[in-house]
């Protein structure tokens, strides 16, 4: 029986590129260019690269990859929280194994009952939450924010990602500071730098960039900005003068 998954396995992995490969020239193209450039300022020679859009990456079972140890756990996690979720199981969207490590993508109205859920649950018991990170994907239409909790169980000696969404329209996600304290400062800087208002906060403020400043720098559509810089006699425009980037 062993054997048999092994060449099933094996036979899957030799036809996965020609497979997303497939997927890839259906895929609708996202832009052209390699750098947004549409005007002759590109001058890479990559002005007819096309960029295509692909659909949301998802895992099948079983998870763990008998030669990446870092993956033995995987099943069991994904088990538990899908027991400790019941009837709620479509919170979860999707699971996503890469490069030995594991995604759980949840829907963003369940963020904090999963937290919880990861939190307390004896099977589970993810006591740490690293942080959370902020994401934007300008051409993920209706999902261009991200939010990316990594959590760590000292119990279970696992580490797991969490991830949700939200469109640039309603950029709104539930704060899980009441759950993860420690995410104080990160949520403020994750809305800081890519404007993430994260609902529930108790101080959702400024924590870089000054109280005053406009937008949030670290948005693919901020503007790239600066200012002229002269030399020995010449003067270098700011880079958002430089070229037609989008």
């Amino acid at each position: 029986m062993s054997n048999e998954y092994e060449r099933e396995r094996d036979d899957q992995a030799e036809e996965l590129p020609a497979v997303q490969g497939r997927e890839r020239l259906a895929a609708p193209v996202k832009r052209t260019g390699m750098f947004g450039s549409s005007t002759t300022g590109d001058t890479s020679g990559y002005g007819g690269l096309q960029v295509r859009g692909s659909a949301p990456a998802a895992s099948n079972r079983p998870f763990a990859d008998p030669e990446d140890p870092r993956t033995a756990d995987y099943d069991r996690v994904a088990d538990a929280l899908e027991a400790a979720l019941g009837e709620r199981g479509d919170a979860v969207e999707r699971v996503e194994v890469a490069n030995g490590e594991i995604t759980f993508h949840v829907r963003r109205e369940a963020l904090l009952e999963i937290a919880r859920l990861l939190r307390d649950d004896p099977a589970l018991r993810y006591e740490l939450c690293i942080g959370v990170s902020g994401v934007h994907f300008p051409d993920d239409e209706g999902r261009e924010l991200k939010a990316v909790y990594h959590l760590r169980s000292i119990t279970h000696n696992s580490q797991i990602r969490v991830q949700t969404t939200c469109p640039d329209a309603d950029p709104h996600v539930p704060s899980i500071v009441s759950v993860y304290p420690t995410n104080d400062w990160h949520e403020r800087e994750a809305w800081d730098f890519f404007g993430i208002v994260f609902d529930g906060h108790p101080a959702l403020t400024r924590i870089q960039m000054p109280d005053d400043w406009h937008g949030h720098p670290q948005r693919k559509d901020y503007p790239l900005g600066g200012i002229p810089v002269e030399y020995r006699g010449a003067t270098v425009p700011p880079p958002d003068e430089r070229r037609s980037y989008q």
